[in-house]
């Protein structure tokens, strides 16, 4: 009889049922006056006038208007900079302990964002969160005595003067609970192998030990190691070794493309519940299973705000303009794309985080995300979001009864110097015809978007397709930034990134 387990899941369901529904509007209120009360005598603070604002009529409104939009360059070259120093008080009071490094999907150079304890605090509650909406699916109480993978980057952080660096994966692994360990696997000792395909060997060497219940970790890496430990048992499916497996908790992209190939790997159905950390912190997670919509955590360490994700709000480098308008979570509508703004007990300040979202239930405050502003494919009038994108992968799966979890894409002028979408889709599948292929492509594009439509009928001349394995994503992503962790593929690329990318297929 699974004691503890029924143990665990009755208090999942004591404080389930004595918990009253977020007020998330009133949640976020509340956050953003904790926000600006704690900074107000950071340099930040001072240099904003927080002390004016809060005692404005209007917070949320003066906020807005007081306060310029951020990306990474512009408030590291202005702000964070001075954090590397040494300098204290300068976004958020207090001594920093870590800096989350993140390539993302940018390139080889790391971004170095501040974590501050009071955002491992954040992420920790939000976890806590996660643990407690279990109780809305249907888990039996043995699932609460399995173990949990959790596949993100090496937990050895580096130290950086003062500092601890690296992935927030890795960051948010090194201070788990102590009640947690037991349950926690690969364990530190093969977490903190920096070497990811070492890492990975370990773990398929050391998998018949465990008896695993959930999986959490960005869906290309955990396939890569549940292909790897397949292959090391010579098994069919990972349930032959971890018949207990009943959850997967996706998270840093969305899951719908890697769902058919994810799928392939099992012996039988699990629940997958997505969910949304990123480096600036742990912004959403599923809490029902009625929806694979994820819910804004509104009252743990993260103020939002939403700018209409509209051409011209957006730079070609994927900013946004400063003129661009912010609504907050009073205000937002549904089917509209959004840019995510936030502000953080880290410091970041109206801080632009590259991710797109849409509402999917304004009261519960849920979300799916739909792309990054700088996979906005916007040449030649063609508005092409990533979300878009995905859904014209699922459906030349279903045609072609293949699976396609991963692809790139680039706008340029072909041999007749007339404009293509340069597409390569990821499959293993050797027998597709790359111009039905692409013909189907094009007709679900222009079915799903008019502003397609209408580019397909002027400038944009067609699209060519190539396909390769999806081994070569990883690949690339291998040689040009590190594998696993954070680490995503560029969905969109411009055309120097592209001509390395078609070099290095060639190559290989």
């Amino acid at each position: 009889m699974a004691i503890l387990g029924n143990i665990i899941k009755s208090v999942i369901e004591i404080k389930d049922n004595f918990s009253s529904e977020v007020d998330h509007l009133e949640a976020q209120l509340n956050i953003l006056k904790e926000l600006l009360t704690k900074a107000k005598d950071t340099q930040f603070g001072r240099a904003y006038n927080f002390e004016s604002i809060l005692h404005s009529n209007n917070l949320e409104k003066s906020f807005a208007e007081t306060v310029p939009y951020f990306d990474y360059n512009k408030i590291n070259d202005e702000w964070w900079h001075k954090l590397h120093t040494g300098e204290t008080d300068v976004t958020w009071p207090g001594n920093l302990s870590y800096f989350a490094l993140s390539s993302g999907t940018t390139g080889k150079t790391s971004k170095r964002i501040p974590v501050t304890d009071d955002m491992i605090d954040a992420i920790r509650k939000s976890g806590i969160k996660q643990v407690f909406a279990l109780s809305n699916f249907d888990l039996d109480a043995d699932f609460f005595e399995k173990e949990i993978m959790m596949l993100g980057s090496s937990t050895d952080l580096e130290k950086n003067d003062s500092f601890l660096e690296g992935e927030i994966s890795g960051i948010s692994a090194s201070n788990i609970p102590f009640w947690f360990k037991g349950f926690y696997k690969p364990g530190q000792d093969i977490a903190k192998i920096d070497d990811w395909d070492a890492r990975v060997q370990r773990i398929a060497e050391r998998a018949k030990d465990w008896d695993i219940g959930a999986l959490s970790g960005i869906p290309s890496w955990i396939e890569l190691m549940l292909q790897k430990v397949i292959e090391y048992h010579n098994l069919d499916n990972i349930h032959q070794i971890w018949p207990n497996l009943k959850v997967y908790t996706s998270g840093g992209v969305a899951f719908g493309p890697y769902e058919k190939s994810f799928n392939a790997l099992m012996g039988k159905p699990v629940t997958v519940i997505d969910t949304y950390l990123a480096s600036e912190g742990y912004i959403a997670t599923q809490v029902r299973p009625e929806t694979n919509a994820m819910q804004l955590n509104t009252e743990h360490g993260i103020y939002f705000e939403f700018v209409p994700f509209k051409p011209e709000y957006i730079n070609e480098d994927g900013s946004l303009a400063q003129d661009a308008p912010a609504v907050s979570l009073k205000d937002v509508k549904k089917n509209q794309d959004y840019v995510l703004i936030i502000s953080t007990v880290s410091g970041a300040w109206r801080y632009l985080i590259g991710d797109t979202i849409e509402f999917t239930n304004i009261k519960r405050a849920e979300i799916k995300i739909t792309g990054r502003t700088k996979f906005f494919l916007n040449t030649v009038g063609s508005q092409l979001s990533v979300n878009k994108m995905d859904d014209a992968m699922r459906l030349l799966e279903d045609e072609f009864s293949t699976k396609i979890p991963e692809y790139t894409i680039c706008a340029k002028r072909g041999d007749d110097a007339e404009f293509y979408h340069f597409w390569y889709l990821g499959s293993e599948n050797k027998d597709l015809n790359h111009e039905k292929v692409a013909k189907s492509l094009d007709e679900a594009l222009k079915n799903a978007n008019k502003n397609y439509k209408v580019a397909r009928s002027k400038a944009l001349k067609g699209v060519k397709v190539d396909i390769v394995s999806p081994e070569k994503f990883y690949e690339w992503n291998g040689r040009n930034k590190k594998k696993g962790g954070q680490v995503k593929m560029e969905r969109v690329m411009k055309e120097e990134k592209f001509s390395e990318w078609e070099t290095f297929i060639n190559e290989s």
